[in-house]
C-alpha cells in the first residue's frame, strides 16, 4: 500500500530512479527542480538536459581552484547567488538578500560548510559537496538585536577553527557581502579580508557544459512564459480593461508553472509610460494601439536567469512611421553589437566599436550595451563609451561567457521607448545567439 502511494507521486514513473538531469525522480524531495510540464516542453523541443551532479561538481572544482589561483585561505560568502553557485541548494531566496542568514565557507582544500537558518539545515543535504551544516551566521539587528556583536564573535570563530584545520598558516579570507559586526569580527579573528566579489564574480562568468545546458533549457522555458504573456495581452488589451499588472502576472505564473523561481524588476510599460523608461507595471489600463515593452530579468529553470527584452504593437492599427524607425534601429544596434562577439576581444574593444545610436536616442539610451549573465545579472558590464571607466573593465571574453546584448531607444519627451535584449553565448570561434524569441513583425514594418 505504502509503496503503490509513493509510486503514484513520483515525478516520472517511466524514468527510474533519477530524472534526465541526474537528480531523484521523487516528488518528495527537499531540492527543487523543474516541474513535469517544463520536462515534457524541453523533450518536445529536443533540448538535452543538463547533469546537475556534473554541473555542481564543476563549479565547486572552479570555485576551489580560483582560491587556490589566488593563496586565499577560504572564501566566505553571504550573497544568495553565490551560496547557490557553490552549493545549489535555496533557502527563501528574496527574504536572505534583506535578512542575511546563510553563510557558505569553501576552504583552499575544497571542504565546504554552511550555515543556514537553524530549523533548516537540511536543504543542502543533497549535495554531498557540502560537508557539514551549521547555522549561526544570522547577523543582523532584526534576528540578534543588541547581541550582534556576540553572534559575530562565535561565528567568526568557528570560521578562524576550520581554516586552521583546512589551510593551515593563511589568514587571507575572501569574504564578499558581509554585514558590519561580522567584518569587525574576522578581522579581529586575524584575517587579511581580500575581495571576494572579484573571486565569485569571475569564477561565475565562464558556464560549464551543463551550465549552458541548463540555460537553454531555462531559456525555452522563459520563451515559452513570455509566448503566453504575448497572447494574453493581444487577445485581452483590445477589451480596454487589462492592466499593465494584468500582463505581467502572466509572466510569473507561467515561470512558476515551469519550476522558475522569481522575477527580479516589474520592467513592464504600456504606451506613454515606457518613455521614460524603467518606470514598473502598475495599475495602468493598456490600451489598444500601443506599445508595450519589457524586460523579463527573471530567474527561470535551474536558478537560471534569462534576461530578453520586447516591444510589442498592440492594436489593429498600424504603428507609426517613427515607431518603426525606432524598433529597425534598435533592432540594427544589438544586431550589429553581436557581430562583434569572439574569443579574445576585449571589453574595452566592444565600447569603443560600438554601432552608435542616433543623435536623438543618445540621451536616453540604455546604462550598458551588454553584460554577463547566469544566476542573474553578472559581470562584466560592457559600457557605452561615454560611461566607460578606463581600466574597470580590461579583460578579453572567453568561450562559455554568456551575455545579454541591449538596447533602449526612446527620445525625450517622446511618448515611447523600444527596449530590446538578447542573451548570446561566446562560442569557441565567435557567438550563438541563445534567444529564439521574434520580434514584432509590425514594429519591424513587415505587415
Amino acid at each position: 500500500m505504502n509503496t503503490h502511494y509513493r509510486d503514484t507521486r513520483k515525478i516520472d514513473p517511466t524514468r527510474g530512479a533519477t530524472l534526465g538531469d541526474n537528480t531523484p525522480n521523487d516528488a518528495d524531495r527537499i531540492e527543487i527542480g523543474p516541474t513535469q510540464l517544463a520536462f515534457r516542453e524541453w523533450e518536445a523541443a529536443g533540448l538535452q538536459l543538463p547533469d546537475l551532479q556534473a554541473m555542481r561538481r564543476y563549479r565547486w572544482e572552479r570555485l576551489t581552484k580560483f582560491i587556490q589561483d589566488r593563496d586565499y585561505a577560504g572564501l566566505l560568502v553571504f550573497d544568495p547567488l553565490n551560496i547557490r553557485y557553490a552549493s545549489d541548494s535555496t533557502n527563501m531566496q528574496l527574504w536572505n538578500t534583506h535578512n542575511p542568514f546563510r553563510a557558505l565557507l569553501v576552504c583552499a582544500d575544497g571542504y565546504m560548510v554552511i550555515w543556514d537558518y537553524k530549523n533548516s539545515p537540511f536543504l543542502s543535504t543533497f549535495n554531498p559537496l557540502v560537508r557539514e551544516q551549521r547555522s549561526g551566521a544570522d547577523l543582523f539587528y532584526f534576528d540578534r538585536g543588541d547581541k550582534v556583536d556576540v553572534a559575530a564573535d562565535v561565528f567568526s570563530n568557528e570560521v578562524r577553527l576550520l581554516l586552521e584545520e583546512h589551510a593551515p598558516g593563511n589568514k587571507r579570507l575572501a569574504v564578499d557581502k558581509v554585514m558590519l559586526h561580522g567584518l569587525r569580527a574576522l578581522e579581529a579573528q586575524g584575517f587579511e579580508i581580500m575581495e571576494g566579489e572579484e573571486l565569485t564574480e569571475k569564477c561565475r562568468a565562464v558556464k560549464g557544459p551543463d551550465e549552458i545546458l541548463a540555460m537553454r533549457c531555462a531559456s525555452h522555458a522563459c520563451e515559452t512564459a513570455v509566448a503566453e504573456m504575448e497572447r494574453f495581452a493581444r487577445e485581452s488589451v483590445p477589451s480596454g480593461n487589462t492592466s499593465e499588472d494584468d500582463i505581467w502576472a502572466v509572466l510569473h505564473a507561467e515561470n512558476i508553472k515551469r519550476g522558475g523561481e522569481w522575477i527580479e524588476t516589474r520592467l513592464l510599460a504600456s504606451g506613454p509610460r515606457t518613455n521614460p523608461w524603467f518606470q514598473e507595471c502598475g495599475p495602468r489600463i493598456a490600451q489598444n494601439n500601443e506599445i508595450i515593452s519589457f524586460d523579463t530579468d527573471l530567474v527561470g529553470s535551474y536558478g537560471i536567469c534569462v534576461d530578453i527584452s520586447r516591444s510589442w504593437w498592440i492594436g489593429d492599427e498600424k504603428p507609426r512611421p517613427d515607431m518603426i524607425y525606432a524598433m529597425q534601429h534598435a533592432h540594427e544596434h544589438i544586431m550589429t553589437n553581436m557581430e562583434m562577439l569572439k574569443p579574445g576581444v576585449t571589453i574595452p574593444e566592444l565600447t569603443a566599436n560600438t554601432h552608435v545610436l542616433d543623435d536623438k536616442f543618445q540621451k536616453q539610451k540604455y546604462g550598458c550595451l551588454m553584460h554577463g549573465v547566469g544566476l542573474c545579472d553578472e559581470w562584466p558590464l560592457v559600457a557605452y563609451p561615454d560611461k566607460a571607466v578606463e581600466g574597470a573593465f580590461d579583460y578579453a571574453l572567453e568561450p562559455g561567457m554568456t551575455l545579454c546584448v541591449e538596447v533602449l531607444a526612446g527620445e525625450v519627451g517622446g511618448d515611447f521607448s523600444i527596449k530590446l535584449e538578447d542573451q548570446v553565448l561566446i562560442t569557441e570561434d565567435g557567438y550563438e545567439n541563445l534567444t529564439k524569441y521574434p520580434f514584432d513583425p509590425a514594429l519591424m514594418g513587415l505587415t
